[in-house]
C-alpha cells in the first residue's frame, strides 16, 4: 500500500492519519498524531480462526521513555512491566474496539498502541483509539467501524466544553469525560468530576457523541482512500438442533434462576446444566461440546431477562430500583489508622486508610508530565471473593481499573496539602462479590477516610446501574449484581457526593443507546447514591475530629530558605541528630516548609530544636542556655544549637570572682539576656539572677580578660551532637 496522509483540524486543534509507511507487515497500521504528540497503532489479525468460545482480543499500550527525551529509571534502564496509566489506557482502547466484531469470531486479534512522540501538551491515549479503529479497517479486518473517541473538559471559567483538552487547559477544567463509540451509539464512558450535575454531565455526553460522529466522518473518507481489500475469514455458526434442544429447558432456567443467594442459584444453574448436557450422546458432546455451553448460557441470559422486562422482578425478588440490604460499620478494625466495612448483599469490601509524610507521596515514571500523586487508591480482587481457587500476584487490568475509578471518585473530594499535609493511601479489599464491588470500595474508603479523621470536603457514594433493551421494551436496574452485569446490555457506574456527579464508568452492549436512556439511569443512580450515603451517614456522620493514636501527627513549620543548610547539616548531620534524639520524621522543602511527624511528644521537641536552629538572637532576650566553654575571662552560653553568647566574668555573680569555674562548670543551665550584638555578630550576655559571689582563696590570679577566640581550644567536652 502507498502511503496515505489526511490531516484536518476540528474544534482547534490539529490531527493526522498516516498509513502505508510504518509497520507494514501488520494487518494494518496506522500513525497519528495531534500536535507533536505521535502514535503507532498496530493490529494483527491471525490467519486462522482459534477453537475458543469467546473473541480472543489482545491490546496493549507501550509507553517508551524515549517519547519523551527520557531515560528509564531503575537498574535495567529500560521499560519493564506497564505503568498503571498504560494499563488503563489499553483498557480503555479495548473497550469500544471489541463490541465492533461479530458474533462467532475467534481469530485472534493483537492490538498494539505505542507513543513515538509526547510533546507534553497534547495527551496521546485517546487519539489512540480512532487509529486503533483506522489499523483495523485498512487492513480489511471485520470490523464495525469507524469508532473514535474523544476527552471533553470543560473551562471552570467559561464554561465552554473542550474537545481533546491539552494538559494545560486540563488543569483549568471540572471535567473529564472520556467517551469512546461509533457515530450511531456511545460504547464507553470514563469521568472524573468536580461535583458536576447531572444535567451537565447530560448535555457534555450529548456533545460528545456528536463529537465522535465528526471524528468517525474524517476516518471514513481515510479509510476510503486507503481503499482496503476485506480479509477472509469465517464465523462460527451455532447449531440450531442444539439450539432447540437447551430452549426446551426455559420453564426449569425460570425456576433456577429465582434464588436471592449467588452460590445457591449457581448451584441450581449448573445442576439444569448437568441435567440438560445428559440429554445428549456421547458423540454429540464431542462434536457439539462449545455450542452446548455457549446455548446454556443463552438460554440463562434470554430468561433472566425476559423475567425482568415482563415481571417487572430480578432474579433475587428485587424491583429495578430497589437496593440490596445494607451492613455498614466504621472503624472496623483496631490500630490502623481507619477502616470501614461496606457490604450490599453479597458484595463485601473492607476498606483500610493509612497516612504518611508527604514524602511518601506515589512517584511516577512514565511519559505523562504528571510526576505523581499524594492520593493513592489500590483496590485487591483476591479469589476466594468469588469463592473460587486462583493464583495470586501482581494486579491484574481489571483491579487497576476498578481503583482508579474509586481514586478518581474521591479525589475531588480530598483536602489540599495545606489543608492536611499528609499523603493518603487507601487499600479496597474485597471479600465477598456478587458485582458492584468497585462501587462497594468507593463506598467503603469513605468511611476509612472519615474513620481515619481525614476532613474530606463531602462524603462519596456509588451505586452500578444496568440496562436491559430488547427492541423498545427497556429496564433500568439499580444496583447490578453480578449475573445482571454479565447478562445485561450496560454497566454503568455512578459515583458522587449530594452536590454532582465525581466519577463516571460505563461499558454498553446495547447499540441505539439513547440520551433519554442515560438520563433515566443518572436520574435513578441519583437516586440510589442519596439512599445509600444516608445510610453510610449513620455509621459515621462526619469526620473523626482527631486522628487514630496510630497515625502520625505532623506539624508544619516555616524556615527561611536561607536557614534550610543549618537545619540540614553538612551531610545532613543536624537532621539526622534531631531525628535519632526525639524519635520524629522530619521533612524539608525546597520554600523552606518542614513537615515533623510523630506519633508522642518527639514532634513537638524537634521543632523546637528546629526552631532554636534558625531563631535569629536579638538584644533584650532572655534564654535559659548551657555552658559549653570556660574561659579565664568568661564562659560561652550557648543560646541556640548555632549561636554562642560570652557571659563575662564580671557578670556572672553580684561582687568580684576569681575564677569563672568557683560559679560555673560546663553543663551548667544559665539564665541569661542578650546585652549588646556587635557588627561581627559576637553577643554579650549578662546573667539575670545573679547569685552571691563565692570567693576562693588561690594562689593563681583572678583573669578577667582574654580573647574569646581562644574559646574553642580550652572546652572541657565536646558540644552536643547534632
Amino acid at each position: 500500500m502507498a502511503k496515505i496522509s489526511k490531516t484536518f483540524e476540528l474544534y482547534g486543534k490539529e490531527y493526522t492519519l498516516t498509513t502505508g509507511e510504518l509497520a507494514k507487515q501488520a494487518t494494518g497500521a496506522v500513525v497519528v498524531s495531534q500536535g507533536d504528540t505521535t502514535v503507532l497503532v498496530t493490529a494483527v489479525v491471525s490467519k486462522e480462526t482459534k477453537d475458543y468460545d469467546f473473541f480472543p482480543l489482545t491490546v496493549d499500550y507501550i509507553e517508551r521513555m524515549y517519547s519523551v527525551g527520557r531515560i528509564p529509571g531503575g537498574y535495567l534502564k529500560r521499560e519493564a512491566r506497564p505503568s498503571d496509566k498504560g494499563t488503563l489506557t489499553a483498557r480503555m482502547i479495548d473497550r469500544p474496539i471489541r463490541p465492533g466484531f461479530p458474533d462467532g469470531f475467534h481469530n485472534e486479534v493483537h492490538i498494539v498502541a505505542t507513543p513515538l512522540v509526547c510533546d507534553g501538551i497534547n495527551q496521546p491515549d485517546v487519539i489512540s483509539i480512532m487509529a486503533a479503529s483506522a489499523a483495523l479497517m485498512v487492513g480489511g479486518a471485520p470490523f464495525e467501524g469507524p469508532a473514535a473517541g474523544v476527552r471533553i473538559g470543560r473551562d471552570k471559567d467559561t464554561g465552554e466544553f473542550i474537545v481533546n483538552p491539552t494538559f494545560q487547559e486540563e488543569e483549568n477544567s471540572d471535567l473529564e469525560l472520556t467517551v469512546a463509540g461509533t457515530a450511531d451509539f456511545i460504547s464507553m464512558v470514563e469521568a472524573g468530576a468536580d461535583e458536576v450535575s447531572e444535567e451537565d454531565m447530560l448535555a457534555a455526553l450529548a456533545f460528545a457523541q456528536k463529537v465522535i460522529g465528526e471524528f468517525c466522518a474524517i476516518e471514513q473518507e481515510f479509510i476510503a482512500e486507503a481503499n482496503p481489500t476485506p480479509l477472509a475469514y469465517q464465523l462460527e455458526e451455532p447449531v440450531e438442533e442444539v439450539h432447540e434442544r437447551v430452549f426446551a429447558f426455559v420453564d426449569q432456567m425460570n425456576a433456577a434462576l429465582k434464588d436471592a443467594d449467588k452460590q445457591s442459584r449457581t448451584a441450581k444453574v449448573e445442576e439444569l446444566k448437568a441435567e440438560v448436557i445428559a440429554t445428549f450422546t456421547e458423540d454429540e458432546r464431542a462434536a457439539w461440546g462449545k455450542f452446548i455451553a455457549a446455548e446454556f448460557k443463552a438460554l440463562e441470559k434470554k430468561v433472566m431477562r425476559a423475567m425482568i422486562l415482563e415481571t417487572g422482578e430480578r432474579v433475587d425478588g428485587r424491583t429495578v430500583t430497589e437496593i440490596r440490604p445494607l451492613f455498614i460499620e466504621a472503624g472496623y478494625l483496631p490500630r490502623v489508622h481507619g477502616s470501614g466495612l461496606f457490604q450490599r448483599g453479597q458484595t463485601q469490601v473492607l476498606s483500610i486508610a493509612t497516612l504518611g509524610m508527604l514524602s511518601e507521596w506515589q512517584r511516577f515514571d512514565t511519559i505523562d508530565p504528571c510526576e505523581g500523586k499524594r492520593y493513592i487508591h489500590h483496590y485487591n480482587f483476591p479469589p476466594y471473593c468469588t469463592g473460587e481457587v486462583g493464583r495470586m500476584g501482581s494486579p491484574k487490568r481489571r483491579e487497576i481499573g476498578h481503583g482508579n475509578l474509586a481514586e478518581k471518585a474521591l479525589l475531588p473530594m480530598i483536602p489540599s496539602e495545606e489543608e492536611f499535609p499528609y499523603t493518603i493511601r487507601v487499600v479496597s479489599e474485597v471479600m465477598e462479590s456478587n458485582g458492584s464491588s468497585s462501587m462497594a470500595s468507593t463506598c467503603g474508603s469513605t468511611l476509612a477516610l472519615m474513620d481515619a479523621g481525614v476532613p474530606i470536603k463531602r462524603p462519596v457514594s456509588g451505586i452500578a446501574m444496568g440496562l436491559i433493551k430488547e427492541g423498545d421494551d427497556i429496564a433500568v436496574l439499580s444496583d447490578i449484581q453480578g449475573l445482571e452485569d454479565f447478562l445485561g446490555d450496560m454497566d454503568f457506574k455512578v459515583c458522587g457526593t449530594e452536590k454532582g456527579i465525581t466519577a463516571l464508568q460505563m461499558d454498553n452492549k446495547a447499540k441505539g443507546l439513547s440520551v433519554d436512556i442515560l438520563a433515566k439511569a443518572l436520574s435513578q443512580a441519583k437516586e440510589g447514591r442519596a439512599f445509600i450515603l444516608s445510610a453510610m451517614l449513620e455509621a459515621i456522620a462526619e469526620p473523626r475530629e482527631s486522628l487514630s493514636d496510630y497515625a502520625p501527627r505532623i506539624i508544619t513549620i516555616h524556615v527561611p530558605v536561607d536557614k534550610i543548610r543549618d537545619v540540614i547539616g553538612s551531610g545532613g548531620k543536624v537532621i539526622r541528630g534531631i531525628q535519632e534524639e526525639t524519635g520524629a520524621s522530619v521533612d524539608i522543602q525546597e520554600d523552606g516548609t518542614v513537615f515533623i511527624a510523630s506519633k508522642d511528644t518527639g514532634g513537638e521537641i524537634a521543632k523546637k530544636m528546629i526552631e532554636d536552629i534558625v531563631r535569629v538572637p536579638e538584644v533584650g532576650e532572655d534564654y535559659y542556655g548551657k555552658v559549653v566553654s570556660i574561659q579565664p575571662f568568661g564562659a560561652f552560653i550557648e543560646l541556640t544549637p548555632s549561636k554562642d553568647g560570652l557571659l563575662h566574668i564580671s557578670k556572672i555573680a553580684k561582687g568580684r570572682i576569681n575564677k569563672v569555674e568557683d560559679m560555673l562548670n560546663i553543663g551548667d543551665e544559665v539564665h541569661v539576656i542578650i546585652t549588646e550584638i556587635d557588627e561581627k555578630g559576637k553577643i554579650s550576655l549578662d546573667r539575670l539572677e545573679k547569685p552571691e559571689a563565692i570567693v576562693v582563696e588561690s594562689d593563681e590570679p583572678a583573669a578577667n580578660s582574654g580573647s574569646r577566640e581562644r574559646r574553642n581550644s580550652q572546652r572541657r567536652e565536646p558540644r552536643r551532637k547534632h
